[in-house]
């Protein structure tokens, strides 16, 4: 995997999968192994949209590798705000750094800023197109909370826009994984996603209501509606808070049920499932430091 770009989850082989989530369950088991494994490694950093989660986990990430991080910053603060282009922004930052994160709000724009740069760059999300760094801790998370066989998942909400969705429908193609999709109309999985998946040989069903298929389920993907994505504001509105699980929800679940989401939430999810065997989301969350670990290693040649 050494010097790969990583722009989608659908150039991931399963065998990709593992090595990473193998790689990652060596990381959280022995930590102290990993420190300075890239001794004085840069990753640079070019978010040009809002980031929590991905950012401080790929921050944590390589410190803990034992290199560190050089950061554009914000756009506001940056040369972009003169002007500046994508390309020649990741043609800049390439000379500081050993590898490139790249999260941007126009979908294919990490394909295309991959083209510029000869250091591996990470898709860390393109508007509404992949999140591939996110979907290897998703199943990494399933895979230690449900494991992969016979895994019967209910992916819920905004599957129009998701790319956390589209990334992680595309993944478990690789596994024996049957996938449900509940949305409302509006949001539903984009055709060009459903035509990929079922040319993948995916199982894919689509639902609006969640009640029919909640006894079935093994894991429970709870996504955001997104306002940001709505290029009509009223649009969002009409659907804003739709599709929500509390306790009461899931008395038909099964009593392993794993509930995810890739975060933040607004109220989808009730703060009163927190506290349950349920929640998974924020042990999720976590794991983005080993995974992202794991796969920092193998492309900067860890096994070298």
């Amino acid at each position: 995997m050494r010097h790969d770009h990583i722009i989608s989850a659908k150039q991931l082989s399963r065998a990709d999968i593992e090595a990473v989530l193998d790689r990652a369950a060596e990381v959280a088991a022995d930590p102290e192994s990993f420190a300075d494994r890239h001794e004085n490694a840069l990753l640079g950093l070019c978010f040009f949209e809002p980031s929590t989660r991905t950012k401080m986990s790929f921050t944590a990430a390589i410190k803990r590798l034992g290199g560190d991080v050089v950061d554009m910053g914000t756009v506001e603060s940056s040369s972009v705000k003169k002007g500046e282009s994508l390309a020649d922004t990741v043609r800049v930052v390439e000379g500081y750094a050993d590898a490139l994160v790249l999260r941007h709000p126009s979908e294919g724009s990490a394909q295309m800023a991959s083209e510029f740069v000869d250091v591996p760059l990470i898709n860390a999300g393109d508007g509404a197109g992949q999140h591939p760094t996110q979907t290897l801790l998703d199943l990494y998370t399933i895979r230690e909370s449900a494991g992969f066989d016979d895994l019967t998942i209910g992916i819920m909400g905004d599957l129009k826009y998701g790319r956390t969705v589209h990334s992680l429908a595309h993944a478990l193609t690789n596994f024996d994984a049957d996938q449900h999709f509940i949305s409302p109309e509006s949001l539903k999985l984009p055709r060009s996603v459903r035509y990929d998946l079922h040319e993948e040989g995916a199982s894919i069903r689509e639902h609006t209501e969640l009640d029919p298929v909640l006894p079935e389920l093994d894991v429970l993907y709870v996504t955001r509606i997104q306002a940001e994505r709505f290029p009509d504001e009223s649009e969002y509105r009409a659907i804003a808070g739709e599709y929500q699980i509390d306790t009461e929800t899931l008395d038909a679940a099964r009593d392993d049920l794993t509930v995810m989401h890739p975060l933040p939430r607004v109220d989808e999810i009730a703060h009163e499932i927190d506290d349950t065997d349920y929640a998974h989301y924020f042990q999720q969350a976590h794991n983005g430091v080993p995974v992202r670990m794991a796969l920092l290693d193998l492309v900067l040649g860890g096994d070298e």
